[in-house]
């Protein structure tokens, strides 16, 4: 079916708007503010009045072309517009592009519950599954049609009329405050800074923190040093300055962002946005007939239920907790004697880092020497190269939203796969953390022709200062591979259907599977031997520095595992028990009662910032960290057992996890590839933390 689109804009608007316009890659320099709404609302009415004409023309035979296809390519030409704007919210956000951004929210939340609630449009995807030509669907037709009939469900169908227009209403609200709450937390981030003139003040800093500092009071007009909230200027300071006093007020501006508490107290508070968003998705769970909003969520997911969710994350707090105490005590005992007989939360980045110095004799900023950004890049490149038989090149002259941001393309025998844009360093307006999004999904179109994926990669390093290249830490190396296991895995599909191309339809819980493998041969003496080279020197990391990162590697690995399901146990329970009377707080408190082995100060207000559950797509679903880990370590065990740079099982996990993306459930790609469910004993066994450690 050709799809002709109705043109309910003025030529001349439809002319001058980018984002109305066909393109390859989005002319991000062309966008405007201006554009976005009026942009929206034409592709929305066009696609309502295609919507309607497709079905009137489906009849009671519908087709995949003429129906799941015909929606695909509305689909994609709504995301051909929202996407960039999507993107350049959160990459460089300013008044003018949120206000339009922010009033698009609730078009586009009613566009998707109409959609989610067309009786019409459902019975049509009853039609296709039970016709004749649903019988030589593949598998990934027949599991994008399963998922269709589901979503539909959980989109309100089945609801009488007035209950089916208020879960509009709270969709619409929830899309209004989780954008909230990230504008608040980015406001909040930016809205603090300390300008410092005395170098000694600053005592303990590495040279590359301070030159970074230096360069950002430059870029203000100021003299000395500008400390902020950015991740690697909070970073620098909480690990390295010997100020303790220092370090604590860096430390409680942070922790209480976007707050009741702290320097900038009820400026950008999330407090009200967190309970209304709780109170709402509990509401629409028992709408759609869930106990509470965590039964709801697992209905998209690889876990069964909420009990073994609970149970996983609680049998991970038994085994682990001992391990952390250990630590604690450990760095207790070394911080007592440095002078500090009472450790507290702005200490431990910093007696941490000195025991790890004291007892591996390495420092994070020591290793940073020897990862410079292009070294890295060309070692990571070599490694899936390896492993997947590809081929990564650099491409210039291409529109793009700043001057770091990087464009790469992926070959295979010759032939385009696909590209993804890097935008690498920490800046202002832009969204703290690290994340992918897929840009442009790997699908056939309506007219046969393969449209190839695109992909986001997005973190927060540390720039480059003073002429140096970008020096990676360790665990900012990690970080990039683990965002690019997540590339790979939207760029390297064979699926030709949307729906379940690269990471769409792949539950939840499941979708760090390659990310979190992709970290492993950031440990590995054969990955190391590609990653590193000095900066100056070209060096590849000493056998003795390799050594002692490799000894350090589980350093605390028990405290980091406790303060993670402290994350997720606390984000589930919030969850499966709201409405017991506990505040946000009170959950927390009661999760860390249980788990935790230091206590934050009463002031800590971290729910405020944690926008994997309140502003992101991790609601009752932190818990896939984990359970993606244990995937992840045990598909990775059979690279330890078969060669980590090994073609032959590099092609194996290719084929069975990242080529099929989300057309079959998880567990069977899983079972595809290691030969059986996974087990937990891999993950213990690497972060050091089984019986035998």
């Amino acid at each position: 079916m050709e799809i002709v689109y109705l043109d309910s804009g003025s030529t001349a608007v439809t002319a001058s708007n980018p984002l109305l316009q066909a393109f390859d890659l989005p002319p991000y320099s062309a966008i405007r503010p201006e554009h976005v709404e009026p942009a929206v609302d034409q592709i929305l009415a066009d696609n309502r009045a295609a919507i309607a004409r497709l079905l009137a023309e489906q009849g009671g035979t519908p087709s995949w072309n003429g129906l799941v296809l015909a929606l695909d390519e509305l689909g994609e030409r709504l995301g051909r517009a929202w996407g960039p704007v999507s993107h350049l919210n959160a990459v460089r956000n300013g008044p003018e592009l949120r206000s339009a951004y922010e009033a698009c929210l609730p078009k586009l939340s009613a566009y998707w519950t109409e959609i989610g609630q067309n009786r019409a449009l459902c019975d049509a995807y009853k039609a296709l599954a039970a016709s004749p030509e649903a019988a030589g669907f593949d598998v990934a037709q027949k599991t994008i049609l399963e998922h269709a009939l589901r979503d539909f469900h959980l989109s309100g169908i089945d609801l009488p009329e007035a209950e089916q227009q208020r879960y509009g209403a709270i969709q619409m609200r929830l899309s209004e405050l989780t954008s909230r709450f990230s504008n608040q937390l980015l406001d909040a981030t930016q809205a603090w800074t300390k300008h410092v003139t005395e170098e000694a003040a600053l005592a303990g800093l590495t040279d590359s923190a301070k030159a970074q500092m230096a360069q950002a009071a430059r870029a203000k007009e100021l003299d000395g040093w500008l400390i902020s909230l950015e991740f690697p200027s909070y970073y620098a300071v909480l690990t390295y300055a010997d100020d303790r006093a220092l370090r604590e007020e860096l430390y409680a501006a942070y922790c209480t962002r976007a707050s009741e508490q702290g320097p900038n107290a009820g400026q950008f508070d999330n407090g009200p946005l967190m309970a209304e968003i709780l109170d709402l998705r509990q509401e629409l769970a028992q709408l759609l007939g869930y106990p509470n909003y965590a039964e709801l969520s697992l209905a998209t997911k690889m876990a069964e239920s909420g009990e073994q969710v609970l149970h996983f994350l609680r049998d991970l707090a038994v085994r682990s907790k001992p391990f952390a105490e250990r630590d604690l005590a450990e760095l207790r005992a070394f911080a007592a004697e440095q002078g500090c007989s009472d450790p507290k939360s702005w200490d431990v980045g910093y007696y941490s880092e000195k025991l790890r110095q004291a007892r591996y004799s390495i420092s994070q900023e020591q290793l940073r020497a020897y990862f410079p950004i292009d070294k890295v890049l060309t070692g990571l490149f070599a490694i899936v190269q390896r492993l997947y038989g590809i081929e990564i090149r650099e491409l210039k002259d291409f529109d793009t939203w700043h001057p770091d941001v990087r464009l790469f393309e992926i070959l295979e025998n010759g032939t385009h796969v696909g590209r993804f844009f890097f935008d690498l360093y920490a800046r202002a307006n832009k969204r703290g953390g690290a994340w992918m999004d897929g840009a442009r999904d790997k699908r056939r179109n309506v007219a046969g022709t393969l449209v190839s994926p695109v992909a986001n990669l997005v973190c927060n390093f540390t720039p480059a200062v003073e002429g140096k290249p970008a020096l990676l830490t360790h665990d900012e190396v990690t970080t990039l591979f683990h965002e690019f296991g997540h590339g790979l895995h939207h760029l390297l599909t064979r699926v030709e259907h949307a729906g379940a191309s690269g990471i769409n339809g792949v539950a939840w819980d499941a979708v760090e599977l390659p990310s979190q493998f992709m970290e492993n041969w950031c440990w590995e003496p054969e990955g190391l031997a590609l990653i590193s080279g000095h900066y100056e020197t070209g060096a590849v990391l000493p056998a003795d520095l390799q050594e002692k990162m490799l000894a350090a590697k589980n350093f605390q690995s028990g405290m980091v595992m406790v303060r993670q399901l402290e994350f997720s146990l606390f984000d589930f329970e919030l969850h499966i028990h709201h409405g017991d009377g506990r505040s946000v707080l009170e959950v927390l408190e009661s999760i860390r009662d249980e788990v935790s082995v230091m206590r934050p100060p009463a002031y800590n207000r971290f729910p405020n910032s944690f926008s994997h559950i309140f502003a992101g797509g991790y609601a009752a679903g932190y818990y896939s960290y984990k359970w993606a880990e244990v995937l992840s370590a045990d598909a990775f065990s059979r690279f330890e057992e078969e060669g980590v740079l090994n073609p032959a099982t590099g092609s194996a996990f290719r084929e069975a996890i990242l080529a099929r993306g989300g057309s079959q459930e998880p567990m069977v790609l899983f079972v595809d590839f290691r030969g059986r469910e996974p087990s937990i004993d891999a993950l213990l066994r690497h972060l050091g933390l089984s019986a035998a450690a």
